[in-house]
């Protein structure tokens, strides 16, 4: 009798989640990267230059306001802790550097960690002092937000110090679900204006800005439980082939709106800061 261990089958629903996971992370990690360079080059480089009243022309206006301090702290604080987490975060996620390199795994953790907190507070000062540019509905949608992220953060780190590492991991994919949420808002805004122009959009007031205020961030959550629940052996072969085929329907679409987005707003300030022109092809009308 042979003493070798036979090897354990892999279904198509496991083949399927995996490489939809990986076609996923990559588009995802890849676009989050390039926004958090973006956020940084242009809200840093701003307030380097000390014009700060930049900051309202790009997507959200009304960020900078003369004669609020406490506000203007508030959201450059949430800018460029939340460009800073956006970097970090596609690094920490990746598995064969988590192995690779646990010390510096940690160290990026708590710094990870450490932005995710200020990026919630000054969001949610911001919040308390100016309000929203969206009114009520807005106010309680980003408010949320931060709070769910501050929340995320803190579990991230409580379950990583008491070892707990299957409930740690699944706290930071929500955390990282949640600070893509940035990235997100503005790519979901440049489908909609491509398939329905400013349908329901008014001043950040309209119908399609006050759901908006919440499914920036909400389906993302709703995808990492996805992902995790299909990841356990019990599913399903038919559930982890579905998941895997809104996975890769996400990944297209985010594929196509990261090359947008990239192309017509990103790429110039990002290249500003290292002294190369760019001058982006006349392909949307969006800041």
């Amino acid at each position: 009798m042979s003493n070798t261990t036979p090897l354990k089958s892999t279904t198509s629903g496991e083949t399927a989640l995996r490489w939809a996971n990986i076609a996923l992370i990559a588009t995802v990690w890849s676009s989050s990267l390039l926004f958090g360079l973006y956020i940084l080059a242009f809200f840093i480089v701003a307030a380097i230059d000390g014009d700060l009243t930049v900051w309202n022309s790009g997507s959200l206006p009304d960020l900078y306001e003369e004669g609020e301090p406490l506000a203007t702290a508030g959201i450059g604080l949430h800018f460029t802790m939340g460009g800073l987490i956006l970097i970090l975060g596609s690094i920490q996620l990746i598995d064969r550097f988590r192995n690779a390199y646990p010390k510096l795994h940690r160290f990026f953790g708590k710094i990870y960690v450490g932005a995710s907190l200020l990026t919630a507070i000054g969001g949610l000062a911001f919040i308390a002092v100016s309000g929203t540019v969206g009114g009520t509905v807005m106010n309680i949608g980003f408010g949320l937000y931060g709070i769910l992220m501050f929340v995320s953060a803190v579990e991230t780190f409580r379950h990583a110090r008491a070892g707990r590492y299957d409930r740690h991991q699944l706290w930071s994919w929500r955390l990282y679900a949640l600070a893509i949420g940035s990235w997100l808002y503005r790519m979901e805004y440049g489908f909609w204006f491509l398939t329905a122009g400013f349908t329901g959009v008014d001043n950040f007031t309209g119908w399609f800005d006050q759901i908006m205020a919440f499914f920036f961030y909400v389906p993302n959550l709703i995808i990492v439980e996805m992902i995790w629940r299909a990841r356990q052996k019990e599913r399903s072969n038919r559930y982890k082939i579905g998941t895997s085929v809104v996975l890769i329907g996400i990944t297209i679409m985010v594929f196509a709106g990261s090359y947008v987005f990239l192309t017509q707003i990103w790429a110039q300030p990002i290249l500003s800061v290292v002294g190369i022109d760019y001058t982006p092809p006349n392909i949307l009308n969006i800041d």
